[in-house]
């Protein structure tokens, strides 16, 4: 299970401590859709696996306040869970992934509040698509939610051990880990055709693929853990036309395994822990660390890009025990704020007034 975070491995402790934050004022900058501006953003906190302690920090924009675990405050106390994974907002809902937990928990956007729980087992990751949410589940397969209903519908049968998924030209990509084979993962990516919701091929990238993004050049980028011996790791890239592979690199990563795609460029974790900066329009290398004021990240464990205000954000784990640290950046690299979160910080979300 070597392409889980790598605070899977580790143990951590059971207590949070009280968060607290160090800010500058947060501006949100124009924008042409002024209707869709920002109130905040969340951060789903993993937590320790086998702790049952996974948080849902919330950050609000307007008063600079942060909720500390809103999903226990709007809950009446109740925990997520067991290893938060993926958090996504669809619509007015926002579903939770909690992998080792079995279940995917759907709560209102806004408050936080529970709507419903759906059990899929060793969940990993959460994608949308006209009404449906696709959740890849480790048995092998991708559960369709119907958005109205909250019930899953059917199941897809990919790859095994299927990690992030991406939706780019109205196609499903999947990310065919083969994690629990150590030392034989997949190296395959299924495409799923979002009309009939069936896997129409796999394509053949680099062993142990996990994390998946998509430019708005027709790319599906995808990067792989090798299989931690004779193959490296590395990211492949996918014409979301002709689902051939484009090219294949192979940068030093290390274990943790980000990526972020915004605007004309794709961001990713490097094993030095510098963040990477690929030109999507020209296919070549543009920055070795996009942060370019001096602020170190000890340990970047996910990153979010902001279309609207056009920040990078980043979050350090830290020594995956303690509480963690949210950093946003403007577009140059250089930071505006940082506020303390939750242990092993996995996911950010954005949420619209």
């Amino acid at each position: 299970m070597k392409q889980i975070k790598l605070s899977y491995l580790l143990i951590a402790i059971t207590f949070v401590v009280t968060l607290a934050s160090c800010h500058k004022d947060k501006v949100i900058p124009k924008t042409n859709n002024p209707t869709a501006t920002r109130a905040g953003l969340y951060v789903l906190n993993q937590g320790g696996f086998g702790s049952n302690n996974s948080t849902l920090t919330y950050y609000d924009y307007t008063t600079k306040q942060l909720t500390a675990d809103l999903f226990s405050t709007a809950n009446g106390g109740s925990k997520i869970g067991d290893t938060g994974n993926d958090v996504e907002i669809y619509g007015s809902k926002m579903y939770i992934v909690v992998n080792n937990s079995n279940r995917v928990d759907v709560v209102n956007a806004k408050t936080g509040k529970l709507i419903k729980q759906d059990s899929v087992h060793q969940c990993r990751s959460v994608a949308f698509y006209k009404g449906n949410a696709f959740i890849t589940s480790y048995d092998g397969n991708v559960a369709v939610m119907d958005t109205t209903t909250l019930s899953i519908s059917k199941y897809i049968t990919v790859g095994r051990n299927p990690e992030q998924l991406v939706v780019s030209n109205d196609k499903l990509y999947v990310a065919n880990s083969g994690g629990l084979s150590f030392g034989n993962p997949d190296k395959t990516v299924s495409v799923i055709d979002l009309t009939s919701l069936a896997e129409t091929k796999k394509i053949t990238v680099t062993a142990n693929p996990v994390s998946l993004a998509a430019d708005t050049y027709g790319n599906v980028y995808v990067i792989s853990l090798g299989d931690f011996a004779s193959v490296q790791g590395g990211i492949t890239v996918i014409d979301n036309k002709t689902d051939a592979v484009k090219s294949q690199f192979a940068p030093s990563l290390g274990y943790n395994i980000p990526i972020a795609a915004q605007g004309d460029y794709v961001y990713y974790v490097t094993a030095d822990n510098k963040i990477a900066v690929y030109n999507a329009k020209t296919q070549t290398a543009a920055q070795a660390n996009f942060i370019t004021d001096g602020t170190v990240i000890t340990t970047p464990y996910t990153l979010a890009a902001d279309a609207l205000s056009g920040e990078i954000f980043v979050t350090d784990a830290k020594d995956y025990s303690s509480n963690g640290t949210l950093y946003a950046f403007d577009k140059t690299g250089k930071l505006e704020y940082s506020i303390v979160v939750g242990i092993n910080p996995g996911k950010i979300a954005f949420v619209n007034k």
